[in-house]
């Protein structure tokens, strides 16, 4: 499943600086405006460089005026899971010396524009010397093409000290099998008092989120549709699908080779109102197939939103082509995850599955339709359906909603 890097990066850039030329570095700031060019530096040292991995996707850089260009060729690629970095190392523009000490942070802003949506972006730092590459990264949800939008997080705890490279990176992930671009108006890292911290933009929120105790949700919503699709069989609805336990037939819905899992809720009642946090998704395991040798980015669930095709589908009569109404697939379903998530294996068993603000707030907005369920990699899972006795282990919400 790992692929080695692979470097392809043509552009012209700018590097302007705050206070100075380029022989005359800052000594807590750094930005470039993209304003004239320079070629770049593909070790990232004096000038930005890209790379991609865990897949088959190409980067390149490009400008337009103004702004730099970062595109992604993904369309050869199979298993969606590929990342591309734009990276630039920065060590010589901010102190270290006071990176190091207690009292200072490190924080970047960038300016960018997408050309999907809703797609998340990540921002982070790292030094030659670190080894967790999550640890000083946020992610961000971009939610339309039409506007550029400013995100910004500051560190806490950064490990930077004098003699380090300190490299700043902005990343696309999993996107998609397309082909993608992001604009970037400028990008900026600065030092920062930790006493008088700037606000940061755009929502940061944690790479690999720490799982929510469920009891501290208020709103606790049943999924009212749910349904298995097959792709195989696409005019064909599998509302009877079931299997046969111990003791009773038990009704199932099932994510597996060419079968996906569709997830729609009544979310009537909170019109108008606020999401609070981050929500749940809960998924009460039947019974899940896979090797157990096949680990990273393989034998786990790709959490989706639904974003088009049929909004009122019923699980009685959907099938896969009534379902996408003539769309393309990468119309209905965003083919970047939410989420992807093993399961928790043993029958009966819960697991929960952090589902981010944004995708909350458009759940209840009615701008996501739904929650899809795909296979990544080799995987067979079937979790209860609301048909199953009464109900009470089908896929639920679980978020909490501001206080008027």
């Amino acid at each position: 499943m790992r692929s080695s890097d692979s470097f392809r990066c043509f552009a012209f850039l700018t590097v302007v600086f705050l206070g100075g030329f380029f022989s005359q570095p800052v000594s807590g700031q750094f930005l470039d405006t993209f304003d004239m060019h320079v070629q770049i530096d593909q070790r990232g040292m004096d000038g930005w460089s890209c790379m991609t991995g865990d897949g088959n996707a190409k980067m390149t850089l490009g400008s337009a005026p103004g702004s730099l260009l970062l595109q992604v060729d993904a369309s050869q690629d199979k298993e969606g899971i590929w990342w591309a970095i734009l990276k630039r190392n920065i060590a010589q523009y901010i102190d270290l010396q006071k990176l190091s000490e207690p009292d200072y942070e490190i924080r970047v802003e960038a300016r960018i524009k997408v050309s999907h949506a809703p797609r998340r972006v990540n921002l982070s730092f790292n030094t030659q010397r670190t080894t967790d590459f999550h640890s000083d990264l946020m992610e961000f949800d971009i939610p339309d093409t039409d506007n550029y939008h400013t995100i910004s997080f500051t560190t806490e705890n950064f490990d930077g000290k004098p003699g380090d490279q300190l490299n700043v990176q902005l990343a696309v992930i999993d996107w998609g099998l397309e082909k993608y671009e992001v604009a970037v108006d400028y990008f900026k890292a600065e030092l920062v008092d930790r006493k008088n911290p700037v606000a940061d933009l755009g929502m940061p929120m944690p790479y690999h989120p720490k799982e929510a105790d469920v009891t501290t949700f208020t709103h606790h919503l049943k999924v009212q549709q749910d349904a298995t699709v097959d792709l195989r069989y696409p005019d064909l609805n599998f509302n009877d699908w079931y299997t046969i336990e111990p003791q009773a037939k038990a009704e199932i819905v099932t994510v597996g080779d060419g079968q996906y899992v569709l997830l729609r809720w009544d979310f009537s009642r909170y019109k108008g109102k606020k999401v609070v946090g981050s929500g749940l998704l809960s998924l009460v395991t039947q019974s899940v197939q896979r090797a157990a040798d096949y680990t990273k980015d393989f034998g786990m669930i790709h959490v989706s939103e639904i974003l088009g095709g049929d909004a009122l589908w019923d699980q009685k009569t959907v099938t896969w082509n009534s379902f996408l109404q003539g769309q393309p697939q990468q119309n209905a379903i965003n083919s970047q995850m939410i989420i992807d998530n093993a399961l928790l294996e043993k029958p009966g068993d819960v697991t929960y599955i952090t589902i981010s603000n944004p995708v909350m707030q458009r759940l209840i907005d009615g701008k996501t339709k739904g929650i899809v369920l795909l296979p990544l990699g080799a995987i067979q899972a079937a979790f209860y359906s609301s048909e199953f006795k009464d109900g009470s282990q089908s896929a639920s919400l679980h978020f909490n909603l501001e206080s008027l």
